[in-house]
């Protein structure tokens, strides 16, 4: 078979990923690619997805057929450099769309809620809306989507896409995103038994874990062409909650947790974002369901990241 290469592959949904499309289809098969050298994978490859010739050399090199390309900046990340958020996370995807017209690849790429604005509904967002993001990682990711969909329909690219919400895991480490608290509020748990929230404790996001986006992923992919009716990106959902409420969880593992809340600027990303979203298009199309919820969710969470805490 032709082989799969995944960019950014050190990141937290890239190491699940890994693991997954290993176990799926044979590590020989699956080409491990980032900035920060990786040493427990079989095939690793050092790339910047900004250099175009070294991702045409890699894609020739090991006959590439897949690409899952994760490389990016995330929200808050970018805001703090939005020249580099641009130049990672659109020019890079150009990238990948060019070098995947002229090999004939099959591409995934991650889009995100954060394309949502304040001109979005709040509640059960649908599929087509208004995307006004109020983030440069929402612009790049909104206009990676009508890119993603411009080199489906006029050079046949079969790219995919996913509006992954917040992504929970334990596996890889967590980053400065406006989600990412959901995983921290663990490691502050088990370590510090406290934990000072960057959102107010009523702010609800959609959230996911990361076994069910995985998995997700995977589906989406191995789906047939002809049953896809979005080459934008898909509305993608499992379950929406608040810091307050998965405190309230994460309380029934560790009793004697306490939480504290000092919004920042992430806040006010959050605000521009939904707080549930409608994914009945996905369902229909490729038969999408997940199967965690936030009991079940924080309990994988909680042994997760006890696990590797104590590990260190």
């Amino acid at each position: 078979m032709r082989k799969i290469l995944i960019t950014g592959s050190g990141g937290l949904i890239g190491s699940d990923l890994y693991a997954a499309l290993c176990d799926r289809y044979g590590d020989a098969n699956v080409v491990s690619s980032d900035v920060r050298h990786l040493h427990d994978v079989r095939q690793f490859e050092f790339l910047d997805i900004r250099d175009k010739e070294r991702l045409r050399t890699l894609v020739e090199a090991y006959n590439v057929g897949t690409i899952y390309h994760l490389a990016g900046l995330l929200s808050a990340g970018g805001e703090k450099n939005p020249a580099l958020a641009w130049d990672v996370n659109l020019n890079g995807l150009m990238h990948v769309l060019d070098t995947a017209r002229e090999f004939n690849i099959r591409v995934f790429w991650p889009s995100s809620i954060a394309v949502y604005g304040l001109t979005t509904p709040k509640i059960n967002v649908p599929q087509h809306t208004s995307f006004e993001p109020h983030t440069v990682y929402g612009i790049t990711k909104s206009t990676g989507e009508l890119l993603c969909q411009y080199y489906s329909h006029n050079y046949g690219v079969d790219v995919r896409s996913l509006r992954f919400p917040g992504i929970n895991g334990w596996k890889g480490e967590p980053g400065d995103g406006t989600t990412e608290y959901a995983m921290h509020i663990f490691y502050g748990a088990l370590r510090e038994r406290r934990y000072e929230c960057f959102l107010a404790p009523d702010t609800r996001l959609p959230m996911m874990y990361i076994d069910d986006a995985i998995r997700g992923t995977i589906e989406l992919m191995e789906a047939p062409s002809e049953k896809l009716t979005v080459r934008t990106s898909y509305n993608f959902s499992a379950i929406s909650f608040t810091p307050a409420e998965l405190a309230a969880e994460l309380r029934k593992l560790h009793p004697d947790f306490e939480i504290t809340y000092k919004p920042d600027i992430r806040q006010e990303i959050a605000a521009t974002w939904a707080q549930s979203i409608d994914d009945s298009i996905a369902r229909r199309d490729w038969g999408w369901k997940e199967e965690y919820d936030l009991e079940k969710m924080t309990v994988a969470l909680y042994n997760g990241i006890k696990g590797r805490i104590y590990h260190e």
